[in-house]
């Protein structure tokens, strides 16, 4: 994922381990992926750890942002849609700033399937640089060019402490891994402080970069990611009114 699996099979019978080699992180050089793909999928995606509410709006700041620099995340999940593979996928947007100029402008598609698994089913990244477009790499689509979906968030995290799973399957494009690491976090951001968070790590498997942690609240999803040094912390959350 921009700026930002191998499945076992569990007790919810949505995925399986293609080949053997459970828990290797190592990238494209790793064994074959093939998710089992689920029969039915639900009309939103309602994950307590990763809901979708069209409407919403989350503004992130990096730690020097905070402290007086100039770069920001705005995510929004739009009200748009887009079939991918056949399923019927809610649109995120994720626009990052520098010193107040856009830098990168994705669309990241996801779905849930009924067993109240997330999946990740594609992007479209744009880097920008002065105004202008000047790649589209690590952009991909289930179904175009042989890319696969990943999980994004499991039903029950609990389930799959220290298992590593792909998050995203295009070779040697884009080949993101998770890694659920604890439960029951507390954290404080800005925007405030969350108990009982998901604590992920995540890495690309075709970058030998630090590794990147994520904490998703209930209820709220991502408040804080921390790589190597730097945080990018929730500020500002604006939500749609109760229909």
């Amino acid at each position: 994922m921009t700026a930002r699996s191998m499945f076992l099979i569990t007790a919810l019978g949505a995925f399986v381990w293609a080949v053997a080699g459970c828990g290797d992180d190592s990238g494209p050089s790793g064994p074959a992926y093939e998710p089992v793909i689920p029969a039915t999928w639900a009309s939103t995606v309602s994950n307590p750890y990763f809901s979708l509410v069209p409407g919403t709006r989350a503004v992130f700041l990096s730690g020097t942002a905070a402290a007086g620099a100039a770069e920001s995340t705005i995510v929004e999940v739009l009200s748009t849609t887009r079939v991918v593979g056949g399923v019927t996928a809610t649109v995120v947007r994720d626009r990052v700033f520098e010193n107040g100029a856009l830098a990168e402008d994705t669309e990241d598609w996801f779905a849930q399937d009924s067993d109240g698994n997330v999946w990740y089913l594609g992007e479209y990244s744009q880097e920008i640089e002065n105004g202008q477009v000047v790649s589209t790499e690590g952009s991909w689509e289930w179904g175009v060019d042989e890319a696969l979906p990943g999980i994004i968030m499991w039903a029950d995290p609990s389930a799959h402490i220290g298992e590593s799973y792909r998050q995203e399957f295009y070779e040697d494009e884009a080949e993101d891994w998770g890694k659920v690491v604890a439960l029951d976090q507390t954290v404080e951001v800005p925007y405030g402080t969350f108990n009982n968070c998901v604590q992920i790590e995540e890495w690309d498997g075709l970058d030998e970069g630090p590794h990147e942690t994520k904490y998703y609240a209930p209820s709220i999803g991502v408040v804080l990611e921390v790589e190597g040094g730097g945080r990018l912390e929730l500020v500002d959350l604006v939500t749609p009114p109760a229909s």
